[in-house]
């Protein structure tokens, strides 16, 4: 097998035109770019060098060699360059993993802000499964997954997990329900309403059965909706209450009251989770940072 930093040498030989000029170019004695190029012949199993007056001259072989060498020495520094830009985050690729109601309110403005300081990193952002989240990110289909976290929940050896904010559940009631009246609700207080579920079954459903029971009650649902406005359209027919967390609220139906719950407060905890040697990625720490930053405004 030929080797490469012996090309190198022979490319430095067939440029200066002799041993003597191409040891002094390289730091090395002439005796020492001799040896190297005689192994190189030994691996090409052809002569590379004929001797012309006092110097030394390619032959075909040589300058086949000494082309190539060249090629792989500008590929080598494409290749640094590459890795100098990717380790400061001017390019490479983030894919991010996230359940559809932190999208508008959280992640979005993130992205943003990400895109604005690294311009040349590619982000894929992909609605996902909340069961499938903190998986994706352990098999490295996902370098960050925005996740609800549960206080039974396992750590996971390997895996980060960055608390970015605890999501309140409020109460959704019609315009007019006798309820509308109070500022807080104590939860109890809807046990024996028709309720309109607003979450599929999964981490986002839990708190919200979890307090229920605290309360002394199983909710009686009657209507389903895995969308906030949809579920928030059902309520404001008269369908039934509704709890939806905060971040599920920008948008508001125009029939329906809103009001904290109490006694207690269903939260599910929302998190980043990304693989430990991760953050070191300029780009992959500035989207955390961006996340942390927009649950303050």
């Amino acid at each position: 097998m030929i080797d490469v930093r012996r090309m190198q040498v022979l490319r430095a030989v067939v440029t200066s035109g002799s041993v003597t000029a191409a040891a002094a170019h390289l730091g090395y004695t002439p005796s020492a770019v001799s040896q190297q190029v005689a192994v190189l012949e030994k691996e090409a199993g052809i002569a590379l060098l004929e001797r012309v007056g006092r110097g030394v001259q390619p032959t075909a072989a040589g300058r086949l060699l000494s082309r190539h060498a060249a090629i792989i020495s500008q590929h080598v520094a494409e290749a640094e360059t590459a890795l100098a830009d990717l380790r400061a985050g001017r390019t490479g690729r983030l894919t991010i993993h996230y359940f559809a109601s932190v999208g508008p309110t959280l992640l979005a403005p993130a992205l943003a802000r990400v895109r604005r300081e690294h311009p040349g990193v590619t982000i894929d952002a992909k609605v996902t499964d909340p069961d499938d989240l903190l998986r994706n990110v352990e098999q490295g289909s996902a370098d960050l997954a925005i996740v609800v976290r549960r206080p039974s929940d396992e750590s996971h050896q390997g895996i980060q997990v960055v608390h970015l904010l605890d999501d309140a559940y409020q109460a959704v009631l019609p315009t007019g329900h006798p309820l509308a009246a109070q500022r807080v609700i104590d939860l109890a207080d809807l046990a024996s309403e028709p309720w309109v579920g607003s979450e599929p079954p999964g981490p986002c459903l839990e708190p919200i059965i979890d307090a229920c029971a605290a309360a002394g009650f199983s909710p009686d649902i009657v209507a389903k909706s895995e969308d906030y406005a949809t579920a928030q359209g059902f309520v404001a027919a008269g369908l039934g209450v509704s709890l939806i967390p905060r971040l599920g609220l920008g948008t508001r139906h125009p029939g329906v009251t809103i009001r904290r719950v109490r006694r207690p407060e269903p939260i599910r905890t929302i998190c980043a989770a990304v693989r430990e040697i991760s953050p070191s990625q300029p780009a992959l720490g500035a989207l955390i940072d961006a996340l942390m930053d927009a649950t303050k405004e």
